[in-house]
């Protein structure tokens, strides 16, 4: 189970992944929102994969911060390729 500390880090990090992703291809407040709601579900599905898997990309604390990026990623451009 994440530690608080864990959880404010993930949430920071996918929210700067989101407004990163907005600045260069955002256009609408609807598209933030989506973006922020696509970065926090990938940072979460990366970061269950990661455990899952026992993947040991690079870790800060309990937070699988390769996998879970690339999860965030993944669906962010899902996200913009499907115009959500």
């Amino acid at each position: 189970m994440f530690s608080t500390p864990s959880l404010i880090l993930s949430l920071v990090l996918a929210t700067l992944y989101a407004a990163t992703f907005h600045i260069l291809w955002g256009q609408t407040w609807r598209q933030l929102s989506v973006s922020w709601l696509a970065a926090i579900a990938g940072f979460a599905l990366g970061q269950l994969v990661g455990a899952m898997t026992g993947w040991p990309g690079f870790t800060i604390g309990q937070v699988r911060w390769v996998s879970a990026s690339l999860g965030s990623a993944a669906l962010l451009f899902l996200a913009k390729r499907f115009r959500l």
